[in-house]
C-alpha cells in the first residue's frame, strides 16, 4: 500500500471495525492488548501516516520518553557531539532505572504548527527537547496547552515552560575568577552568542571581571562554534590580530580543545603562556595533553531530574525549571606559572 493508508484499509486488513482501529491507535482501554498489538503492527507495516511510538503498556515499559534533537544551530546539537552523547547517556540510565523506553527523534519543528503537531502525534509520556535557540517563544505558546515536555537549556526571561540546565552564569564566573586569581589579566572569551547558554556564560565572564575591578576588552570576545576546527580557526584569527592575551575561557570543551591546538601550533605554551578553561567536562577533557581545566555539569543528575519530572507531570500539573550546580575541575591547562 502507499504511505496514504487509511483507517478503512487498516480495518479491512485486521478484520475489525474502523472504530476498533481508531480506539486501538489511541490506546483505548476498550480494546484488548492483543488486538492493539495487531493493529499497531499492521499500521507500521503499511506506513500508516499517524505512527507515534508504541504505547508503553504494549512494549512492556512503564512509560516512554522521547528525546528530540533538532537541526543543528548555535550549539551544533548533533548526536556526535560528545556533550550530547553524555547527556543522552544520563537520560538513558535514568529511563532504564525507571523502566522507561527511550526514543531518539531527529524531527526539526520549524514553526508553531510543527511543534504542536509533534506533540499531538507523539504518544510518548514525555518529550525532552535539546536546545531552545529558535524555539523559545514557540515553547512558551506550547506550554499554554501542554506540560509533557522539558527543554534542556537556559532559563530565560518570561519563560513559561520547564527547562533544566546548569547555572551558566555562576559556572562562567567561577571559571574566569580562577583565571584572574592565577594572575591572568587578558582573558579571551570564545563562544557563539546565538546560544542562550553561551550568553549566560559570557555574563559570568563579565561578572568575574567586575568583581575583580577590571574592565572587559570587547576585542577579546571571539565567536566560535562548538567544534574543534571552528575554534582552532577562531584562535588563529585572534593570534593573527596580534592581540595580547594570557588566558582563554571557552564556552565548551570542544572549543577549548580547538583553542589549545591553535596555541600549540603557534608555539604558545599551555598553560605557561596562555591558561585555558573549558565548560562541560566531557570525558575526553581529562585525557588530552595538557588535560583540560573545565566546568563540570552532572549529566547523571540532569538525566534523573528530567525523567522524574516528566513521569510526575500528570500528578503535579506544572513543571518547575531548575538549575544544576556546577563544579570547577582544575587540571593541567591552568597553573600558577
Amino acid at each position: 500500500m502507499s504511505s496514504r493508508t487509511r483507517l478503512e484499509d487498516l480495518a479491512s486488513i485486521a478484520g475489525v471495525s474502523i472504530a476498533t482501529v481508531s480506539r486501538a491507535l489511541n490506546n483505548s482501554p476498550a480494546v484488548n492488548d492483543e488486538t492493539k498489538r495487531r493493529v499497531w503492527k499492521i499500521a507500521r507495516e503499511h506506513n500508516y501516516h499517524f505512527r507515534p511510538s508504541m504505547p508503553a503498556l504494549l512494549s512492556g515499559a512503564s512509560a516512554t520518553i522521547a528525546v528530540v534533537i533538532p537541526t543543528p544551530t548555535a550549539r551544533q546539537s548533533r548526536v556526535s557531539d560528545p556533550f550530547f552523547q553524555e547527556l543522552i547517556g544520563g537520560i538513558a540510565e535514568a529511563a532504564r532505572s525507571s523502566d522507561c523506553d527511550l526514543l531518539i527523534s531527529h524531527l526539526a519543528p520549524e514553526s508553531q504548527d510543527d511543534l504542536d503537531s509533534l506533540m499531538t502525534a507523539n504518544r510518548a509520556d514525555g518529550v525532552i527537547f535539546f536546545g531552545q535557540t529558535l524555539l523559545h517563544e514557540r515553547f512558551n505558546r506550547l506550554a499554554e496547552t501542554e506540560n509533557r515536555f522539558i527543554v534542556w537549556g537556559a532559563e530565560l526571561p518570561g519563560q513559561k515552560y520547564c527547562s533544566v540546565g546548569s547555572d551558566n552564569i555562576r559556572g562562567g564566573t567561577r571559571a574566569v575568577s580562577h583565571l584572574l586569581n592565577l594572575g591572568r589579566r587578558r582573558i579571551a572569551f570564545l563562544g557563539d552568542m546565538a546560544a542562550p547558554e553561551v550568553q549566560q556564560r559570557y555574563q559570568g565572564y563579565v561578572e568575574a571581571h567586575r568583581r575583580a575591578g577590571m574592565e572587559v576588552d570587547p576585542a577579546l570576545a571571539v565567536p566560535a562554534q562548538f567544534e574543534i576546527s571552528f575554534a582552532e580557526a577562531a584562535v588563529d584569527s585572534l593570534l593573527g590580530r596580534s592581540l595580547a592575551f594570557d588566558g582563554i575561557f571557552a564556552a565548551g570543551d570542544l572549543i577549548a580543545l580547538g583553542a589549545i591546538r591553535s596555541l600549540l601550533k603557534a608555539n604558545r605554551k599551555v598553560p605557561e603562556d596562555v591558561a585555558v578553561v573549558g565548560y562541560d567536562n566531557i570525558q575526553l577533557s581529562a585525557y588530552t595533553r595538557p588535560s583540560l581545566t573545565t566546568v563540570s555539569q552532572d549529566m547523571g543528575q540532569a538525566g534523573r531530574l528530567m525523567v522524574s519530572k516528566l513521569l510526575s507531570a500528570g500528578e503535579t500539573g506544572t513543571l518547575r525549571s531548575e538549575r544544576l550546580p556546577t563544579e570547577l575541575i582544575v587540571r593541567e591547562s591552568c597553573s600558577l606559572v
